[in-house]
């Protein structure tokens, strides 16, 4: 008898990470004790074991091969659905955002002016003004031009927020995405796209592949703030709510 198709996907994800907070992040809209659940089942029917200790990553984001996992023909029904659980109350401003996986989040209690907000951009207009955006919201910025440059950064430091454009010279930003997810030290990092897109694929598929948040230029000069303030679980005030623009 045939798996049910929610086993087939965890168990795919756990061939695909065999790391728990990848797993957890990859189907950030199922609850947690679901999740342990289901895996503790697994292990019951010896479909998987369990690691004798913890091991380091296998791949470094830098060598990492794969490409975007591609979702299977029989998820496409749940690939769709994604959308109801897709906050787009700012969709109107070209603004959404992976609510319930924000919700699973721990909170940045830092203030705005010690937090590390990193744009990953290539156009050096846009750039300079998504770093003035969110410079003048009072977080601390730091910029790259490209996916190698993004990856020298992170092998450094570890920003608290990532704003990520989807073209650049030299990979794709779904990929990246990808990448860092299923990299223990990178999945729950925050990570806002930033794309001329409004595709509804386009949108689905970054949430899916675990973006926190989706902007498409062009934005407004109090987005990025009011996005960086939801996805890091910072204080939004009334009136920042009512003049996002």
């Amino acid at each position: 008898m045939p798996l049910p198709l929610d086993y087939r996907r965890i168990l795919g994800l756990v061939e695909y990470s065999g790391d728990r907070k990848v797993i957890h992040s990859l189907l950030a809209k199922l609850p947690v004790h679901t999740i342990d659940a289901l895996l503790a089942e697994f292990q019951r029917l010896r479909l998987i074991e369990p690691a004798e200790a913890p091991e380091a990553p296998r791949e470094t984001l830098r060598t990492s091969k794969s490409a975007v996992r591609p979702i299977e023909p029989e998820d496409q029904a749940a690939y769709d659905n994604v959308a109801s659980y897709i906050d787009s109350s700012l969709s109107r401003l070209g603004v959404y955002v992976a609510a319930e996986r924000v919700l699973r989040r721990q909170g940045n209690s830092k203030s705005p002016r010690d937090t590390v907000v990193l744009i990953v951009e290539d156009d050096p207009d846009q750039r300079a003004l998504a770093g003035r955006r969110v410079g003048a919201a009072g977080y601390r910025v730091q910029a790259v031009d490209s996916v190698q440059a993004l990856y020298d950064f992170l092998e450094r430091q570890v920003p608290d927020a990532i704003c990520l454009d989807i073209n650049l010279p030299d990979g794709d930003g779904f990929e990246v995405l990808t990448r860092l997810r299923r990299h223990p030290s990178f999945t729950f990092l925050p990570v806002i796209l930033l794309t001329a897109s409004q595709e509804r694929k386009d949108i689905v598929k970054g949430l899916v592949l675990g973006a926190d948040g989706y902007v498409t230029k062009s934005y407004g000069p109090n987005t990025l703030d009011y996005v960086l303030r939801y996805v890091l679980k910072q204080e939004i005030t009334q009136c920042e709510q009512t003049n996002v623009h």
